[in-house]
């Protein structure tokens, strides 16, 4: 518990599913309780992590018909309002692309992202076991999840888009194999930097800005209105994970962490690798002419932003914003968070917060 709304919230479902009203929340309704920045409101983005949860794996002793009370749903509904008014307030919503430049338009706004802290850079090369281990607690909150969110998208798309975003989950899902879907890579990784990777285990430790990132990708997947910024988030976030994986995984080498740890990190990399070879290839008049090597190792920035993006733009060419802002959105909300990881190892503070902290205004 982070506040009040954390407070009564818990309190209420550990009991049987039942009607409590807005007027039992009363901090919710004053818009003075959300005057300073929601994306760092302990209270605030603890309990909209709560309310999100229920429609993934849920918590023990919470009756599972929470997942869709009415009343609940209220409650969540108010903290998604203000939750998105701080995504507006941190993020500029960018002019849509014309068909055919959703790539290159999502290319320019990695590009020209705002710098921040050169987070990867410093696990790389000076981070020692321990911040490293932070680290790590920090991503366990959506790395061991990383596939949900982005998954509730496929039945709502169709065609060229659908089956991109298919191919990129079923590839993070492990092809169906069991011990290589992406959740169980970082679990692996977790073991072997001797921490507990049970799903949420680190839940109480991680900060408001940690809760955000995960926040926005349950706000887009959960919203059939926010389709084209769940997409966009999920090309933002391929189109950048193979270069900082990479530094991660050196990282955990110069710590003398075995390969199996470092296999999580090294995944991301070897799919990057071979489309780098792959794009090397001589050119082939049409996808289908290709050799089946050169199409199934397509690296997913390329499915990402051509197929799965591009293709949703074509389709809905009003919606080419949706698709900018959310990937601004997952920019944005990856630089509040090393800003925030970085400021406290500059300090010589950790990152996480004590258990059971009370929360800090």
């Amino acid at each position: 518990m982070r506040g009040p709304i954390t407070s009564l919230l818990f309190e209420r479902l550990v009991r049987p599913p039942h009607r409590f009203g807005l007027l039992s929340l009363p901090l919710l309704s004053f818009p003075a309780r959300f005057a300073g920045p929601v994306l760092v409101d302990e209270d605030v983005q603890l309990a909209l992590f709560v309310c999100y949860e229920l429609h993934h794996r849920g918590f023990d002793g919470v009756d599972d018909r929470w997942e869709w009370n009415p009343s609940l749903l209220e409650v969540r509904e108010i903290l998604e309002a203000r939750f998105e008014e701080g995504l507006a307030r941190a993020v500029r919503y960018p002019p849509g692309s014309r068909p055919g430049q959703t790539r290159q338009a999502l290319a320019e706004l990695v590009a020209g992202a705002v710098d921040g802290p050169d987070l990867a850079g410093f696990l790389r090369r000076q981070a020692d076991l321990e911040q490293f281990r932070e680290f790590v607690a920090h991503r366990s909150i959506h790395d061991l999840k990383e596939t949900d969110p982005h998954t509730l998208a496929i039945p709502r798309l169709s065609d060229r888009p659908r089956a991109a975003l298919a191919e990129i989950q079923a590839d993070a899902s492990g092809g169906g194999r069991a011990g290589r879907t992406r959740s169980e890579l970082f679990g692996t990784t977790m073991r072997g930097l001797g921490m507990d990777d049970s799903y949420g285990a680190h839940l109480g430790r991680v900060p408001a800005i940690t809760l955000a990132v995960s926040n926005a990708m349950s706000l887009f997947g959960l919203h059939r209105r926010h389709l084209g910024a769940l997409l966009g988030h999920l090309a933002a976030v391929e189109m950048t994970s193979s270069a900082s994986d990479h530094l991660y995984s050196l990282g955990l080498r110069r710590l003398g962490c075995d390969e199996a740890t470092r296999r999580f990190y090294d995944e991301r990399v070897r799919v990057h690798d071979e489309q780098t070879r792959a794009d090397a290839a001589p050119e082939h008049t049409s996808a289908e002419a290709a050799p089946e090597h050169v199409r199934t190792d397509a690296a997913h920035e390329q499915i990402a932003a051509d197929d799965m993006c591009g293709g949703f733009a074509a389709r809905y060419p009003s919606r080419a914003g949706d698709v900018l802002y959310g990937a601004a959105c997952a920019l944005a909300l990856d630089r509040l968070f090393a800003e925030h990881v970085m400021g406290h190892w500059r300090r010589g503070a950790s990152s996480l917060r004590e258990a059971g902290a009370a929360t800090r205004s």
